[in-house]
């Protein structure tokens, strides 16, 4: 039962290496292999939430990047499992039905949320969050997605029929971008709406839904789901130029079943500030050419590296900007390594306790590492 892994936070986290704003996890084991997570912050509030809970039964992972404010992904990180669990359970064993039934249950909730809490905090109607779960169950991987998080496999590559040199991986991505950047996406999109001429807008070099998002499909906002939201004066601040007559976006998240292969490597789960700056090739290369411990934390860094460059710093620049200035730099990043050695002979013998715990990052990063360090002050 996942109720029963459920604990509080563990610290076993090491320092962001003097980077006030980044948390990451020590290597912990799960039933087919290690991982590895870290989490930066950029924002005044972390919007970005991620969690990993492990059994012998099976691997959870969850990277929920939010937009508007954090509430959505909170909500997420508090709901999504748990739904999985009840309807599991229900079933008899997790199924694509299951996965789709969890998001649908966890959109409804949150609507409730809005509903209830609109009068007093308004904003919350803008409040959304990309949602991006993976399960890895008796040899089979279940990706589920809605925004531009990603997951990508780093495998060993074949030809022929054979493997070949061990030192050649393929990066793979296993999971949908719904992103109107994407030409097929925003003709998807347009072929939903022939009768709106503004359905997709170009501005400040951006493609956008109604001009204001980028993302089609979310958990929460409500605002471009639910017209009521859009008309109701209260919420002109944050509605659309372009008046609404149905919902523009959706929460029917994609959702694809892999057979794990003695070749595949390892997972990458990660929030779109990571492929902002790097490619699935790039983060596949540093996840397979360097030592395991510290490898979210080791992609994180690579990616602010790379946002560095484009405006000509270092990353020792970047990690003395404070929060939420730093947004203009780069986004909070959200990064989940799942190693794969089941069947490799890699596999460490771990006891049930060990593979059996809940690893959730922290709601705030800043607020964490100065709450860790206060014993320091004097």
């Amino acid at each position: 039962m996942l109720e029963s892994c459920y604990k509080p936070l563990e610290r076993c986290f090491g320092g962001g290496g003097g980077d006030g704003l980044l948390w990451n996890m020590d290597l912990k084991p799960h039933a087919s292999g290690e991982y590895s997570v870290a989490v930066v912050q950029a924002n005044s509030l972390l919007e970005d939430q991620g969690q990993v809970l492990t059994s012998p039964s099976a691997t959870y992972i969850g990277v929920y990047d939010g937009h508007g404010g954090p509430e959505a992904s909170r909500f997420i990180n508090s709901h999504l499992f748990r739904y999985l669990e009840k309807f599991a359970d229900e079933r008899g064993g997790l199924s694509k039905d299951v996965i789709a039934k969890a998001f649908d249950a966890t959109e409804t909730e949150f609507l409730h949320l809005v509903k209830e809490s609109w009068l007093d905090r308004p904003q919350i109607v803008s409040v959304g969050s990309c949602c991006l779960l993976g399960v890895i169950s008796n040899g089979t991987l279940f990706v589920a997605n809605l925004g531009d998080s990603r997951a990508v496999l780093g495998r060993q590559a074949s030809g022929g029929g054979r493997m070949v040199h061990s030192s050649t991986v393929v990066a793979e991505r296993l999971s949908t971008d719904h992103n109107v950047g994407v030409e097929e996406v925003r003709k998807e999109v347009k072929a939903l709406h022939p009768d709106d001429a503004h359905i997709v807008v170009y501005t400040h070099g951006v493609w956008r839904i109604k001009g204001i998002i980028q993302v089609s499909r979310s958990i929460g906002d409500v605002y471009l789901k639910k017209p009521e939201y859009n008309r109701n004066p209260l919420f002109q601040q944050y509605a659309s130029p372009f008046p609404l007559k149905r919902a523009v976006m959706s929460a029917e998240p994609s959702i694809i079943t892999r057979k794990l292969r003695p070749q595949d490597l390892f997972l990458i789960f990660a929030s779109d500030g990571l492929w902002e700056q790097l490619s699935d090739e790039d983060a596949v290369e540093i996840v397979h050419k360097n030592p395991r411990n510290g490898i979210a934390k080791r992609l994180i860094r690579a990616a602010i590296e790379v946002a560095a460059r484009k405006r000509e710093m270092r990353y020792d620049d970047i990690k003395r900007i404070e929060k939420g200035v730093r947004r203009h730099f780069h986004d909070d990043i959200t990064v989940v390594v799942i190693y794969l050695d089941g069947g490799r002979g890699k596999c460490k013998s771990h006891s049930h306790d060990d593979i059996t715990g809940d690893t959730t990052a922290p709601l705030d990063i800043f607020t964490f590492n100065s709450d860790d360090n206060s014993h320091l002050s004097p």
